[in-house]
């Protein structure tokens, strides 16, 4: 649905200003490229975060933290 919408976006610009339209599809994989570190950046601090909130948390689930008993 999103690639959709995109491409009803691209089409409307197309007709409305077609040299924009052109620029865009042409400077794309360009600003990909330039997004693609921070998304690496993004996905390590994630991992990374997630390890430490594992770690922290690793002795609460050793005792059974969080769990009710049945009654």
């Amino acid at each position: 649905m999103k690639t959709l919408f995109a491409l009803g976006v691209w089409c409307l610009l197309f007709v409305l200003c077609w040299p924009l339209a052109i620029l865009a599809l042409v400077a794309w994989p360009f600003v990909w490229l330039l997004s693609l570190p921070f998304r690496l950046v993004g996905i390590t601090f994630s991992a990374l975060f997630a390890f430490l909130r594992a770690l922290l948390m690793l002795p609460a689930r050793l005792l059974g933290g969080g769990r009710a008993l049945p009654a």
